[in-house]
C-alpha cells in the first residue's frame, strides 16, 4: 500500500498536535514539580528533548506557550453566550463559575509566570476578565447588591486577589473546589448575604456540575 503523500496541511497539523502534546505534558509535569526539566517534559510527552527545542527554545518559551494557551482558554470562557440576566449578583456568580475551571487548570502559572516571564505578563492575561468583572461589580453597586465602600476598580482587584489566592491554596493542597464554593465566597466578599449567595450559586449549577 502506497503511503499518503505528506502535504503542507498534514505536516502543519502534525506539528500543532506535537506542540499541544508538549504543552499538556508541561502543564502536568510542572503541576507535579515546578522544577521539572525540559528532559522530564520531553519524556512525559513521548518525544526527544530536541523536539521540545524545535517548538520552544527554552523554559521561558515553554511557560509562555502555557500562558498563551491559558489566555486563549480564558477568552473562550468569557465569550460563551449566556441568557442575559438583570441582576449583577447572578452575573458575577456566572463569571466566577466560568473562569474558575480555567484558573484551576492553569493554576501552576501563578508560581511560574512571575519568575519566568514577569508579573506584567500575568496582568496582561487577566485584563479581559478584570474588565468584565469591574463592569459587573459597577452594576452591582448601582443596584445596591454589592458593598459601595470602595470603587469598582478597587473591589475588582480585591476579587482578583481572592480568586488567585484560592487557586494558590489549591496549589498548596489546602483547598479543593469545583467553583461553587469559590463563587459563593466571592459573592459574600462583595457584600451579598451568605444564604442568598449560596442559593444563587446553587441555582446556577446543574446536577452534572456544569454552570447554567
Amino acid at each position: 500500500m502506497i503511503p499518503a503523500p505528506v502535504t503542507a496541511a498534514s505536516e502543519r497539523s502534525r506539528t500543532l498536535l506535537t506542540r499541544a502534546r508538549i504543552l499538556e505534558a508541561a502543564r502536568q509535569q510542572l503541576d507535579r514539580d515546578p522544577d521539572a526539566s525540559l528532559g522530564d517534559i520531553a519524556e512525559a510527552a513521548g518525544v526527544v528533548r530536541r523536539t521540545v527545542y524545535d517548538h520552544f527554545n527554552g523554559r521561558a518559551a515553554l511557560v509562555e506557550g502555557l500562558v498563551a494557551e491559558a489566555a486563549q482558554a480564558l477568552r473562550r470562557a468569557l465569550a460563551v453566550p449566556r441568557v442575559p440576566v438583570a441582576d449583577a449578583v447572578t452575573e458575577l456568580a456566572r463569571f466566577v463559575l466560568a473562569v474558575w475551571p480555567v484558573g484551576d487548570r492553569y493554576r501552576i502559572l501563578l508560581r511560574l509566570a512571575p519568575q519566568d516571564l514577569g508579573a506584567d505578563r500575568l496582568t496582561e492575561v487577566l485584563a479581559p476578565a478584570r474588565d468584565m468583572a469591574e463592569a459587573i461589580i459597577g452594576r452591582g453597586q448601582l443596584q445596591g447588591a454589592f458593598q459601595t465602600s470602595v470603587p469598582p476598580a478597587v473591589l475588582t482587584r480585591a476579587l482578583e486577589g481572592h480568586l488567585l489566592g484560592l487557586l494558590d491554596c489549591v496549589n498548596s493542597g489546602v483547598w479543593s473546589d469545583d467553583g461553587t464554593g469559590t463563587a459563593t465566597a466571592a459573592l459574600i466578599a462583595m457584600g451579598v448575604n451568605a444564604d442568598s449567595a449560596a442559593t444563587c450559586v446553587h441555582g446556577l449549577v446543574r446536577p452534572d456540575g456544569d454552570a447554567a
